[in-house]
């Protein structure tokens, strides 16, 4: 591995001047180094990020990509990490041409980095620098703890998904200046949407109130505004108290609860854990926007990487050679998803709505197809409307705000569905559904959605440690429950309790799938449908036994 050479270097900050006129926004000082196709592979889990990776499990993922390359020496392109300043690593045997489209790849990805604000947290940190001195703490705690160190590792990455990531980043997204008080946030956030089910012009009504308010009475106004809510609303004072008694204690961020609470780790003898399980959690945060942004990252280097290519003047003679590349790149499968085929073409498509004015409430009303295909208002805005999609939004949020039935259609995407063919004795797959609505759905279910597990206060009494999972529609993977809490036992020093929601066990039995009601076969005196049953359970993890009992 060595840094690439100037006639390489030179190239690349001639690409980082075209991105710049283009209106990408990075820092200046970047590192490039290449290595070949194989090395590249295994530099992935082993060497890129040097903290954690001296693990066992990544010697298992280097074995796993020699082994892959030797069968299949695919060529694996760049690889970017989001540092300061960034590295990346390429493959010794590109042309100049190839490397100008991956140059401008990358700069994308930097510039993604650099100014989406869920990456607001890494701005400012040299995490390689980071990592070298968490690397260093690894080992030395090793020699002196043994294999200790790796069991703290492996308990704490066993959770190192419920860190409570929007908690962390709130604080950094909401500037004082503009933030309004806990009882105003209680009252629109919660009271009126979860607990009163307010209609959407009730609530239009109420911000209208409380703005009327504000430029009438000043300093005076949140007491007069919430005089007039207790009126209408005898019950809100006592629920707002009682949730700020509820939220002070509640915490999604079970290792750091962990960290500061658990008995075991407050012991002289075992507070060394304590810093490798803040290690976990450190690197777990730096990656949670790169997990949660996976589309829209990749989607947004792709169509920089097509749009600067194309126009870049030291390429002519390679666009065919080019259209190949990129045409493996973007393409969209029948089967699966492939995220820089989807983002590029959701952002392509978003330019030309911002374009034509479509993403305009004034588009949105309309409801006559003819309308609806001949609207346009030359706006001219469509770059503008990107560069902010790029700053503000996650993949769910990418997703759930623009995929439509237009977009869809467009590309004539649809919802793969599989059945058993009986005759031929094969699986089939067909086309189940071209429903935008669906396709969505489809979508948002393979984003990254970690399990919402908080600490209860409440039931969390002595050296019981009681967690609790709040249902959204999928139950928790029962195979990984007794692994997972058998390493939080360890770390807590004492029983722990977890509260979940799964199927009925009758559903279970007849492994019958989450959904509307579906036929099965019934017991006595049973119907022959009915709805999926669920039942709440506790799991006790004590002793590294555990036990599961119905609530």
């Amino acid at each position: 591995m060595q840094l690439i050479d100037q006639h390489t270097k030179k190239i690349m900050e001639g690409c980082k001047e075209r991105a710049r006129d283009a209106g990408l926004r990075f820092q200046d000082e970047t590192l490039e180094y290449i290595v070949t196709n194989k090395d590249l592979l295994e530099l992935t889990p082993k060497y890129m990020i040097p903290t954690l990776y001296d693990y066992w499990v990544h010697d298992v993922d280097v074995l796993r990509e020699r082994g892959r390359y030797e069968l299949y020496p695919v060529n694996p392109y760049e690889t970017v990490i989001n540092t300061r300043p960034p590295i990346s690593f390429y493959n010794d045997n590109n042309p100049d041409w190839l490397n100008v489209m991956i140059f401008y790849h990358v700069l994308a990805h930097i510039d993604f980095f650099q100014n989406n604000m869920l990456f607001k947290h890494t701005w400012h940190e040299d995490f390689t620098g980071i990592a070298l001195a968490d690397k260093r703490l690894i080992a030395r705690l090793r020699s002196e703890k043994g294999r200790w160190v790796d069991y703290v590792i492996e308990f704490t990455r066993g959770i190192d998904n419920i860190i409570g990531y929007y908690e962390q980043l709130s604080d950094l997204n909401h500037p004082k200046a503009i933030a309004t008080s806990r009882k105003v946030n209680y009252y629109f956030d919660h009271f009126l949407q979860t607990v009163h089910h307010a209609k959407t012009h009730e609530y239009f009504k109420e911000i209208d109130r409380y703005n009327e308010a504000q430029r009438r009475y000043g300093a005076a106004a949140e007491s007069i505004f919430f005089s007039e809510v207790s009126q209408k609303y005898p019950e809100f004072d006592t629920l707002f108290l009682r949730s700020r008694s509820q939220r002070r204690q509640e915490t999604r961020d079970v290792i750091q609860y962990l960290i500061e609470h658990s008995p075991f780790l407050q012991r002289e003898e075992n507070k060394w854990m304590r810093s490798l399980m803040q290690v976990v959690r450190n690197t777990s945060l730096f990656f949670q926007p790169q997990i949660r942004t996976k589309i829209l990252n990749e989607g947004w280097a792709s169509y920089w990487h097509e749009k600067l290519f194309l126009g870049d003047d030291r390429i002519r003679g390679n666009e065919v050679a080019f259209a190949l590349v990129n045409a493996n790149v973007i393409a969209i499968p029948r089967i699966g998803l492939n995220p820089y085929g989807l983002g590029v073409r959701l952002l392509s498509y978003l330019e030309e709505l911002a374009e034509t004015g479509k993403t305009s409430f004034e588009f949105q009303k309309l409801t006559r197809n003819e309308d609806r295909a001949s609207f346009n208002r030359k706006t001219g805005k469509g770059k503008d409307f990107l560069f902010s999609v790029r700053e503000n939004y996650s993949d769910f949020l990418f997703i759930n705000s623009f995929v439509d039935q237009d977009f869809v259609d467009r590309h004539n995407l649809f919802v793969a569905g599989k059945r058993l063919n009986a005759a031929k004795g094969v699986w089939e797959i067909y086309v189940k559904s071209r429903d935008a609505h669906q396709y969505k759905e489809m979508l948002i279910d393979s984003l990254y959605h970690p399990p919402y597990i908080y600490i209860d206060p409440a039931k969390t009494r002595g050296y019981c440690l009681y967690l609790n999972h709040r249902f959204e529609g999928k139950p928790l993977v029962q195979d990984y429950i007794a692994n997972t809490m058998l390493g939080i036992e360890y770390l807590w020093g004492g029983p722990v309790k977890l509260e979940t929601t799964e199927l009925h066990s009758d559903w279970q039995a007849h492994k019958l799938p989450r959904g509307p009601a579906q036929p099965y076969t019934p017991s006595a005196g049973r119907s022959t449908t009915a709805p999926p049953r669920l039942q709440r359970v506790v799991y006790t993890m004590e002793n590294r036994r555990l036990r599961r009992a119905l609530i």
